[in-house]
């Protein structure tokens, strides 16, 4: 028996439940999860969605999601069902949430770790304008 191995059993007989969450999270690589995300988002009618691969410019992520949404409370709606078919579902939880407790800032932000979640109101993206600061990074997927 591999080291590898007696440590994955020993985990599994003191913290089953750590062992369960390790694993699925070990096999769901970013991509799998940006487009994951992106669908949930495309469901709960965000628009102008951009999913921008931009691990050649930085190594703070690999994704972003930058999508526009109506108001605050679409934005906590797409809050909510990530919560549900990802942390719930898959747990998969995000490392931080910006933004939804500001009203009125425009801008939500969700960081998933190595994929972040940027829903803007249009004047807001208008106002910063990620893909321009961004422009270098592939665009892998735009729904409009």
């Amino acid at each position: 028996m591999s080291v590898r191995d007696f440590c994955a059993r020993l985990k599994s007989q003191l913290y089953p439940d750590f062992t369960v969450r390790f694993h699925r999270r070990l096999f769901l690589d970013s991509n799998t999860l940006a487009r994951q995300i992106v669908d949930i988002v495309e469901e709960k009618q965000a628009s102008d969605i951009v999913l921008l691969d931009v691990r050649e410019q930085t190594s703070i992520a690999d994704y972003f999601i930058i999508a526009t949404i109506d108001n605050e409370r679409q934005g906590r709606a797409i809050q909510d069902d990530l919560r549900e078919k990802l942390q719930i579902e898959q747990n998969i939880r995000p490392l931080n949430i910006n933004g939804l407790e500001d009203a009125g800032s425009g801008w939500v932000l969700l960081d998933y770790g190595d994929v972040i979640v940027h829903l803007f109101s249009e004047e807001m993206r208008h106002h910063y304008r990620l893909e321009e600061l961004w422009s270098k990074a592939n665009v892998v997927l735009k729904v409009l």
